[in-house]
């Protein structure tokens, strides 16, 4: 794998970010009942932890010649507080999919320290869909 081919999938990881920002944003806005408190600290806290990994792969794109995305994707709707954890859920898993399979591949292309940063980014994002499971575990 070329830098090149490294920083698309970059961007794809990036466009993730950007969805976690927007995801825990909106949600937190919009989240409702009596557990309402805990869940917007929940959701709130989750937010710098999704903008540093934003801020450090746009920087890693950017030392490797291409254009951080400016393009998340896309927020899914959700109707009630379990769809917004199932959704959180979700993406919080395809993370974990993607860091871990990026950080193979930076380590092919020589790319060290981008691999044990990934690293420690399935570590983060893999204790943010711990907590999500454990809400949703009593959820009715």
């Amino acid at each position: 794998m070329d830098k090149k081919q490294l920083a698309d999938l970059l961007n794809k990881d990036l466009a993730g970010e950007f969805q976690a920002v927007l995801m825990y944003t909106v949600y937190s806005a919009m989240v409702k009942g009596p557990y309402r408190p805990q869940l917007v600290q929940f959701m709130q806290a989750e937010i710098a932890d999704e903008l540093l990994h934003a801020q450090f792969l746009a920087d890693k794109i950017a030392t490797l010649g291409s254009v951080p995305t400016t393009t998340p994707r896309p927020v899914p709707a959700a109707a009630t507080v379990k769809e917004m954890l199932e959704n959180i859920a979700k993406a919080e898993e395809q993370a974990i999919a993607d860091y871990t399979a990026r950080a193979e591949q930076a380590r092919e292309a020589g790319e060290i320290g981008l691999s044990v940063q990934l690293e420690d980014m399935v570590r983060d994002e893999t204790g943010h869909y711990e907590e999500t499971k454990k809400l949703l575990a009593e959820w009715a």
